[in-house]
């Protein structure tokens, strides 16, 4: 579709007809027009993804405060964002799944009746984009048109969530021109939740960062239904992410017999150019962005980046499990990312990016903690106040993003566009674990590969609510995006045994193993090369394993320690499994396991209690995997 519409607007007065819109979908209008009579905007806008219609919204974003352009010899194309203080992160606490069924939810899931929830929608969102733009923001998640990817369309009062949609999905004309009558579509309602004219006709001015202390996201998954209210940031307004692409995503997923995952994929080639694809889960703070953009240390091997965030994986006619990165785009966390950790992000970050709740310099460029080693003199922090080295609070908000289309990624790979996906060699799980946890550890198999996903787990750092160090569950990195009963999610995981004929092998990975003085025994970074080059040999047959009660570790000399700082008693320690501290791990996944109650798998009990007989045989018992 050429035709440009962005321009196509109409009063509300004229909604019921929407005379001159872009499509003649009957169910896609009817929606359209039920949902401006319920919001109440004052026009209606067809988004088409263009340049024009980019820069125009920007120009707009400016002129209202929301956006700050940047200095463009330093930061070319670039805006900075500050949102209100109380408007920072996901809501978890305010996220819903309205499943027909309480227990289709589960344990982990904050469930709310649908009916009594969409009672609540209807009183929060009557008029709710009075005096504002109502855009309609038709997407798709992954190529259009391609066999592994979906279609939405977001109505959004945000310029903001429109903009940002455009650098995360692939939005516009030509996604509006996939949703013919009778293809299938997720719709998705937000709303910042702040009219500018009440029910009385009185009107307020409008503030930079506007935004509602009352929030809702709602996720409904037998309808395929989002709901979002009150605020702007991030996955509570981009509703093609977290959202659609994970909690409405997997329950899609299960129905139709494949996977939506918060994991990272790469392209792997060796110095032979035998090329591996790796898919990877790792809670926040883990290290998954800087392995999806690693630059190996080791020569000749090169890693290759697809997703950073999310893997759509369906079963595909080779038998294998094929994989693509829903997304266009990177909504990537800024503190911590330097030029030490990830210089492949930090070159991506040059140009056309929207950075949101980060510091500003006097000479109009961006900064956050970990950008370099030594802090500016002087900054204005993401509140808009004067900041220094001394000042007692970060200059960068923790949770400060970037949005930056892939296409701007130097290591970006050439199948990321791929609309048939590519095959997945092996899947990894992480955590951030000073002990207990093997620097890396194969599973046996597909069932044990699960357990092992499911026994995902992390320490807390200083930035997350509750006690530093305090161990956090998190099946599969997926403890907040399930759209449905994690004891169910666990259950799909192991039926697809019956559906890929050749699986992925499966690997556990820790980076962050410490010794007792607290120093890191692994040295990480690009150096993870190094485990990468173990997994790709387990992979082709050639490298050697040792069994433990944990899974398979590289055998000695398996693991190519040549030049590190790294030495015998650290890898030995690297390796190890203690007994004792194993045991007590198991007591702790069994209490987690405790709510999922019926819905545990046999299986996963199974290894649970395969586990603590390999830690503490009878006598003459087997330890092998």
């Amino acid at each position: 579709m050429t035709t440009d519409v962005t321009h196509e607007t109409q009063d509300v007065q004229d909604t019921p007809e929407l005379s001159g819109t872009p499509t003649t979908n009957p169910a896609l209008l009817d929606w359209v027009r039920r949902t401006a009579r319920l919001t109440q905007p004052d026009r209606v806008v067809w988004c088409d993804g263009s340049q024009e219609e980019f820069d125009r919204l920007t120009a707009q974003m400016v002129a209202t405060g929301t956006l700050i352009p940047l200095n463009p010899s330093k930061r070319p194309g670039s805006f900075l964002a500050r949102s209100a203080p109380g408007d920072v992160a996901r809501v978890e606490r305010r996220t819903f799944i309205a499943s027909r069924r309480r227990e289709d939810a589960g344990p982990t899931n904050n469930w709310r009746e649908p009916d009594a929830l969409r009672e609540e929608l209807d009183g929060v969102f009557t008029g709710s984009m009075r005096g504002r733009t109502m855009y309609v923001v038709p997407f798709s998640m992954g190529p259009v048109g391609g066999p592994l990817s979906l279609l939405g369309v977001q109505v959004t009062d945000s310029p903001y969530a429109v903009v940002s949609m455009r650098t995360m999905t692939r939005m516009g004309s030509e996604a509006l021109a996939a949703i013919t009558e009778g293809t299938a579509w997720v719709p998705g309602v937000h709303s910042v939740g702040m009219p500018l004219v009440d029910d009385l006709g009185r009107t307020r001015p409008d503030v930079a960062w506007p935004c509602n202390d009352l929030k809702h996201v709602a996720h409904f998954p037998e309808t395929r239904e989002i709901w979002s209210f009150g605020s702007g940031y991030g996955g509570n307004a981009l509703l093609g992410k977290k959202c659609l692409a994970l909690r409405i995503a997997s329950a899609v997923a299960r129905e139709e017999g494949w996977l939506a995952e918060h994991m990272l994929l790469v392209k792997v080639t060796s110095p032979q150019q035998r090329v591996f694809h790796l898919a990877a889960a790792f809670p926040s703070a883990c290290g998954k962005t800087n392995l999806a953009m690693m630059r190996p240390a080791l020569p000749g091997w090169r890693v290759e980046t697809i997703g950073d965030d999310i893997a759509w994986m369906r079963p595909g006619p080779d038998g294998r499990l094929r994989a693509i990165n829903p997304e266009a785009g990177f909504f990537g966390v800024a503190p911590g990312t330097g030029w030490s950790t990830n210089p492949t992000a930090m070159e991506m970050l040059r140009e056309d990016v929207i950075f949101t709740n980060v510091a500003l310099t006097d000479d109009g460029d961006v900064w956050w903690e970990g950008m370099t080693e030594e802090p500016p003199a002087h900054l204005t922090d993401w509140r808009g106040n004067p900041w220094t080295p001394d000042s007692p609070t970060p200059a960068a908000h923790p949770n400060a993003r970037f949005t930056v289309a892939a296409t701007r990624c130097p290591s970006l790979a050439a199948e990321f566009d791929d609309p048939e996906g590519v095959p997945v060699d092996a899947i990894l799980f992480g955590g951030r674990r000073r002990t207990t946890a093997p620097l890396v550890a194969q599973a046996g198999d597909w069932s044990q590969g699960v357990f092992a996903g499911a026994s995902i787990s992390s320490e807390r750092t200083a930035a997350a609510e509750g006690a530093v160090g305090e161990l956090r569950h998190d099946p599969f990195a997926m403890l907040p995006f399930t759209g449905y009963h994690v004891g169910d999610h666990l259950s799909h995981w192991l039926s697809m045994r019956d559906r890929v004929e050749h699986l992925p092998a499966v690997f556990s990975v820790n980076w962050f193993r410490r010794g007792e003085d607290g120093r890191f025994l692994w040295p990480g970074f690009g150096e993870n090369a190094r485990v990468l080059e173990w997994i790709c040999g387990r992979l082709e047959g050639t490298a050697a394993a040792r069994h433990t009660p944990a899974g398979l570790v590289p055998a000695p000399g398996a693991l190519d320690v040549d030049g590190l700082d790294v030495s015998p008693a650290d890898l030995a320690e690297l390796l190890s499994v203690d007994a004792a501290a194993w045991l007590a791990e198991a007591d702790q996944l069994e209490r987690f396991f405790a709510p999922f109650g019926a819905k545990l798998p046999a299986e996963v009990r199974d290894h649970l209690a395969l586990l603590r007989y390999r830690l503490d045989p009878p006598t003459g018992g087997d330890l092998s995997v």
